[in-house]
């Protein structure tokens, strides 16, 4: 097959079919690592959707990398849960991706809680800068993105022109809702973040993420009382406001 690249859904229907119980998810990651293979990495922040996506990759490329933004931040939950994967799945490659800065640094220099002051740029140097330099000698990368999620989601394609880390986002769960992420979830006895059954739809670092919408799984939940919707990875051109 010619390389797909910065094709939009409407363009690559036939290509991926979305009539089997994975809703087109693992014909995408099956192209996806037929297309890249090694240069293709998983940015996973270990919600339940990426659990979801760590068992539909685990059956095309047992050995795929994946990626966690260890920001520091997180919560002990999301810790301990990314233990059980790594045993449930022990060929896969997780990277722990640390930021240029430790938490104690970034608060002598930039002061302390700057994620309340200036969410964009603590967002921007302890994810996004992070995840631009896991990508070095990548050529695509994949997201657990779905239209159902937000406003900003709802034109998600599968294969996406990423303006951010100039590179080829790749997001097979686009058609899934969180219904389904949930059935799958249950029919495959797969372990998640105990969060999500206390009224966390969507997990980040626990300074921002707070209870929200569990219908859709929306980001309701995620810089609550801010403008702020998404940490940087999944907007154009981001720059952390610098």
């Amino acid at each position: 097959m010619a390389k797909l690249t910065y094709k939009s859904w409407a363009e690559t229907s036939e290509v991926f079919p979305i009539d089997d119980e994975s809703k087109g998810a693992l014909n995408v990651l099956r192209w996806a690592y037929g297309e890249y293979d090694d240069e293709l990495v998983y940015a996973c922040s270990f919600g339940v959707e990426g659990i979801v996506m760590i068992d539909l990759i685990s059956q095309i490329k047992p050995t795929a990398k994946v990626v966690f933004l260890e920001t520091g931040f997180h919560f002990q939950e999301t810790h301990t849960l990314i233990d059980e994967v790594k045993k449930r799945y022990p060929k896969l490659v997780i990277e722990m991706k640390t930021p240029g800065l430790t938490v104690e640094e970034q608060a002598d220099k930039y002061g302390d809680r700057l994620w309340e002051r200036q969410p964009d740029r603590c967002c921007h140097m302890r994810k996004v800068i992070p995840l631009r330099e896991a990508m070095s000698g990548t050529t695509a990368w994949l997201s657990g993105l779905r239209r159902e999620q937000s406003p900003s989601r709802s034109q998600t394609n599968f294969v996406n022109k990423d303006e951010t880390f100039q590179s080829v986002k790749i997001c097979p769960l686009i058609h899934w809702t969180w219904i389904d992420i949930w059935d799958y979830v249950k029919k495959h006895n797969l372990p998640y973040n105990p969060l999500h059954d206390q009224g966390y739809p969507s997990i980040g670092c626990s300074h921002c993420t707070f209870k929200g919408d569990t219908t859709t799984g929306s980001r309701s939940g995620r810089w609550a009382n801010q403008a702020k919707t998404e940490c940087g990875l999944h907007n154009a051109n981001e720059n952390g406001g610098i």
